[in-house]
This record gives C-alpha cells, sequence and structure tokens, in this order.
C-alpha cells in the first residue's frame, strides 16, 4: 500500500479549474518531484494533499484511509506537513519560536531543535533572531525545519529554491538526502526540472492541471520532458 495515493482529483478556485483528473501515488519513504511551469498547477497540488483546498472530484487516501475534506490542522497529526511557497514565517518571532510552532503537533520522531540545528548549523547561531531579520535561504531553511518539528510521514517542499541564490540552493539541496534517509516521504515541488530530479526517484510533469509526463527519473527522455513540460505537441 502505498503512503499516498492520489485518484482521479480536480480542484476549483471558483470556476476556475486548476486540476484535472491527477492520479499519483508516493510510497514510504520515496521522494517525488512535481515538475512543470509556472500555473501548472503544482502549489495547487500541494494545497490539495495537506487539506488546504478542497477537492472537487477523485479521491486522496493517507495510509488507505480517505483523508478528503480533513482539515490542515488534522493532516499534520496524521503525519503531512508542509513548508509552503513564500516560508510564511512568524516574522516578529524568532527563528527558535517559529520553529518551536511547528513541533506544536508533534509526533513520535527523531526529529526536534537539536536535529533541526544539526542540519541547520546557520539556524543556531541565529536562533534568537526574529523572521523578519533573516536572509531569503535562512528563512527557507526555518520553514523545512518547522516541518520537520512534526515528524511527518510526508514531507510537502513546495518552490524551495524560488528567489534563492544558486549558493544557497545547492545548500538547501544538499540536506535533503539526509531527511529521507529517515525513512520520511517527500513530494517536492519544482520549477526547476533538473534540481527536482536531482533528489527523486520518480518525477511527475504537470501542464494547465493535467499529469503530461510521469516517470523514473534515471531513465528520462529529455526531450520528451521538454516537451511536456511546454506543451509541445508531438
Amino acid at each position: 500500500m502505498a503512503l499516498l495515493e492520489i485518484e482521479g482529483i480536480a480542484a476549483h478556485y471558483g470556476q476556475f479549474q486548476a486540476l484535472r483528473d491527477i492520479s499519483l501515488s508516493v510510497d514510504a519513504g520515496e521522494t517525488l518531484a512535481i515538475v512543470g511551469a509556472n500555473g501548472a498547477g503544482k502549489s495547487t497540488l500541494m494545497q490539495v494533499v495537506s487539506g488546504l483546498l478542497p477537492i472537487s472530484a477523485g479521491e486522496i487516501l493517507l495510509r488507505g484511509e480517505n483523508v478528503c475534506g480533513v482539515p490542515a490542522q488534522q493532516m499534520t497529526g496524521r503525519g503531512v506537513a508542509m513548508a509552503p511557497e513564500g516560508r510564511r514565517l512568524f516574522r516578529s518571532l524568532t527563528v527558535e519560536d517559529n520553529l518551536m510552532i511547528g513541533g506544536y503537533c508533534r509526533r513520535k520522531g527523531p526529529w526536534n531543535l537539536a536535529r533541526v540545528y544539526e542540519l541547520f548549523p546557520e539556524l543556531k547561531k541565529r536562533r534568537g533572531n526574529r523572521g523578519l531579520d533573516l536572509s531569503g535561504g535562512e528563512q527557507q531553511m526555518v520553514a523545512i525545519g518547522r516541518a520537520l518539528m512534526a515528524n511527518p510521514d510526508l514531507l510537502l517542499l513546495d518552490e524551495i529554491s524560488l528567489g534563492l541564490a544558486p549558493i544557497v540552493v545547492n545548500q538547501i539541496y544538499r540536506s535533503l538526502p539526509a531527511i529521507a534517509a529517515e525513512g520520511m516521504a517527500i513530494l517536492i515541488v519544482e520549477q526547476d526540472v533538473n534540481r527536482g530530479l536531482s533528489v527523486a526517484g520518480r518525477f511527475c510533469c504537470l501542464l494547465e492541471g493535467r499529469v503530461s509526463l510521469a516517470g523514473q527519473s534515471g531513465d528520462i527522455d529529455r526531450r520528451k520532458l521538454m516537451d511536456a513540460y511546454f506543451g509541445v505537441a508531438t
């Protein structure tokens, strides 16, 4: 049984249909990359999985249990946590306060403040600084650490490289194997195809709210992927 199974889901923002007949699965301990251009539906998919946006059709199963309609605040207790696009820190609170908020619904597991500081040593040095005093890269580390503090089975990472310098992105991506090594499944959204594929065993490309291509990262046909990414007819 897959940890997460999504079957034929659709989602809307008012009259606009953002997702159309999406089906995918994520196994325990697996990293799956969701790639696609801006507006493809990637972040919408993350909101659906985290319980922030209701679906209008289909089914979402977590460990075989239907979680459609379960609110976001309860999904954390069920083992799903997200580092959202834009980080969304409490900017007036310190680094450590932001991390502790992530542990409010903490489940049993290996992640605590000490482990997060070990993963991101920069945060330990800045533990007393407010969120608004941090660089973009430091804010992203806090957002990931905050999600880890909940000890999820499924970690959702939404556009974690967006707006960051390449050297900072490299640093953050180097941390992901250590997270996956704990047996945590990761669903990562990326516009940068190469970044996403570098850490994921499988990928799923979205185009205009649909799955345009899916497969194994190791034996990918780059031409087919680019056609699927940009919507080039074949």
